[in-house]
């Protein structure tokens, strides 16, 4: 990867199995989750008996940092100290057509040596991981540490004494509960445990200096290859209605310690996969959008999987829960799931599904009162009623959501080849769109998902939604054969879509953010679907003019949301750029947002709403609304074609 990453992803699994390396150099600064806590991981090498430094912080010299690549599924580094040069390999087989893999909470690290001056060398590494992998914040809770043997394979246990499960929700907070398992294999392995005090860090507000545990493992690192693992069993994952839910690997009772076991000997089918995956990827990524936008893809991949938790019901059917980071933390929040599902579509929709289950589920209980879609479903890793805007109308957002479900729905079933879902929830699906059908023409003075600017009346971007969303049902209906209704839903549609140009007008060949402010501009990125689905709703001569006229609006590091501010949203940018009639357009309002990560200075996972100008972050990290940056790989599978 040519990128300078903002942050390098190293262990991806869920939100709070999650370690980042916020530096250019694996050894600057102290690893962290991406919330931006300390999530304390060392790594030494012993080469000739003398330390060197090669992860985190400390007293030993610090190895020299040669390289560091960032794949789809793995990050590797290269080092040089003493006449040895390291590799240091982190992957997460995170394979979205296997859920066994998808969901087993174990990332590797593998560690391999050559010689540089052609001398033999005894090299053996070191791997500490501190109690804050297993704590909400370090010194918060006594710990549980064990060694245990399972055949060659050493491991390291550690856990909080009080196992508080699943009782915290939130967004700024780690997990407390269930148990971080440190693992090496080999006869000349070893683990262990020890305790340091730490000085007072302000990004914890806990106390002054703090005596924290680490347990670590220990192993020669040879020429071919020496496997560390790094494993988290959270017991349950998700309280649903007041259920506590497990992850999909462990559905059946399967014990952590197989599992290691297991993945110890599946690493070189795990590592073969994921260089295939990567490579398609990056070859399909770039025929569809160049190099960089393929970049984009890579880096983004892992942060959208590692903002959700996949479980299943009582019923046994997937819920895909995404984690609103760096906002509420809302789960199964639908203005989060609408951006992420090209990412999806592309590998498994199944999952769209999954995200869409809770919603329904609670838009058919007796807890929402409301005639349109909820917003979300609880706040993570609580799902069980909405928590946005204390759920009150005033802070509702009806057309937004609405819309989203029924793009969704429509999307999953053409994706799936499958309309029986959208057939099971035909009546919700229909009651959204009597309500689009009253409501989205010309929005009321109600929010949408760019929540952060506020309220705005005469929403032009969305009354593109609720057209998009009306289609959205027409495309179901041909599906079910219902062709007539189908018609109807597309002739409405597009009776809105020529109306809806004549209002937006600003005469130039551009559309305004809202109908009664002549002379703004907005991203109209909602119509994207149109493109996508071939359906011909807008004619493309409208969409074309306002992508050109995108042009005048241009800053440094991409083009802003509206005219209201100078930032952008990241998803929007790329849904936008994908409106572009040609490849050429959408590299050039790609590519300045691949200079916005390669240059911030906001060092934290990828952020998708930063400043166009200074490239820095303006809030949100680690969403999983990056999966959206898929849309233009989406559009050049064909996979959303209505036949």
């Amino acid at each position: 990867m040519k990128m300078r990453p903002p942050s390098v992803p190293l262990i991806t699994v869920d939100p709070y199995f999650s370690v980042w390396s916020a530096a250019d150099r694996l050894t600057d600064n102290t690893t962290v989750h991406w919330t931006g806590k300390p999530n304390t991981m060392r790594g030494t090498l012993y080469i000739d008996g003398a330390a060197y430094r090669f992860m985190g912080t400390g007293d030993a010299p610090a190895m020299a940092q040669t390289s560091v690549n960032v794949s789809t599924l793995s990050t590797e580094y290269t080092f040089v100290s003493a006449g040895v040069e390291l590799k240091a390999l982190f992957l997460t087989p995170l394979f979205p057509d296997d859920l066994y893999y998808f969901t087993r909470p174990i990332s590797y690290l593998k560690l391999s040596y050559k010689s540089l001056d052609g001398k033999a060398h005894s090299v053996v590494a070191n791997i500490a991981v501190s109690e804050e992998i297993c704590l909400n914040y370090r010194g918060q809770d006594g710990v549980d540490i064990e060694m245990l043997e399972q055949g060659d394979i050493c491991t390291a246990k550690i856990g909080s004494v009080s196992q508080p499960v699943l009782e915290k929700r939130g967004d700024d907070i780690r997990i407390d509960w269930g148990y971080f398992y440190l693992s090496t294999q080999g006869v000349e392995s070893k683990t262990g445990a020890y305790s340091e005090v730490v000085p007072f860090d302000d990004r914890l507000q806990h106390g002054e200096n703090t005596e924290m545990a680490f347990v670590f493992a220990e192993n020669t690192v040879t020429e071919e290859g020496t496997l560390f693992t790094f494993a988290y069993d959270d017991i349950a994952s998700i309280r649903y209605w007041d259920k506590p839910l497990r992850s999909y690997w462990n559905r059946n009772g399967e014990s952590i310690l197989d599992e290691i076991s297991k993945a110890y000997e599946d690493f070189t089918f795990a590592y073969v996969k994921s260089v295939a995956f990567d490579d398609r990827l990056f070859l399909d990524a770039t025929r569809a959008g160049g190099e960089k936008y393929a970049e984009l893809l890579q880096l983004a991949y892992r942060q959208v999987c590692a903002a959700h938790k996949l479980v299943l019901d009582e019923d046994g059917e997937i819920l895909y829960i995404s984690k609103e980071c760096h906002s509420n933390g809302c789960a199964a929040t639908v203005d989060v799931s609408y951006p992420s599902i090209p990412m999806f579509l592309l590998y498994n929709p199944e999952l769209v599904r999954g995200m869409m289950r809770p919603i329904m589920k609670y838009s058919r209980s007796d807890d929402w009162k409301f005639d349109f879609a909820p917003h979300d479903a609880g706040q993570y890793p609580h799902v069980d009623r909405q928590v946005y805007a204390g759920n009150r109308l005033e802070g509702q957002m009806p057309v937004e959501e609405c819309g989203n479900m029924l793009v969704m729905a429509a999307t999953e079933a053409i994706a799936s080849g499958d309309v029986s879902y959208c057939e099971k929830y035909l009546d919700l699906l229909e009651d959204w769109v009597k309500y689009l059908e009253a409501n989205g023409k010309d929005p009321a003075n109600q929010l949408c998902t760019d929540d952060f600017a506020g309220h705005l009346a005469h929403n032009c971007n969305l009354s593109l939604k609720a057209i998009m969303g009306i289609a959205g049902l027409g495309i179901i209906y041909k599906m079910l054969g219902r062709n007539e209704d189908y018609e109807k839903k597309i002739a409405l549609a597009r009776e809105y879509a020529l109306d809806w140009e004549e209002r937006a007008s600003n005469g130039d060949g551009s559309y305004r953010l809202a109908f009664d402010r002549p002379g703004t501009y907005s991203m109209k990125y909602n119509i994207v679907w149109d493109k996508l689905f071939g359906t011909n709703i807008m004619p493309v001569k409208y969409i074309n003019s306002e992508v050109w006229s995108y042009k005048r609006h241009q800053n440094k590091y991409g083009l802003p949301l509206d005219n209201r501010a100078t930032y952008t949203k990241s998803d929007w940018l790329v849904w936008t750029a994908t409106l572009a009639p040609d490849r050429d357009t959408f590299e050039e309002m790609v590519a300045p947002l691949w200079d916005a990560y390669n240059s911030t200075e906001s060092r934290c996972p990828m952020t998708d709403w930063y400043m166009t100008i200074s490239a820095h972050q303006r809030g949100f990290r680690h969403r999983s609304v990056q999966g959206g940056l898929f849309i233009k790989l989406l559009e050049a599978s064909g996979k959303m074609q209505v036949k």
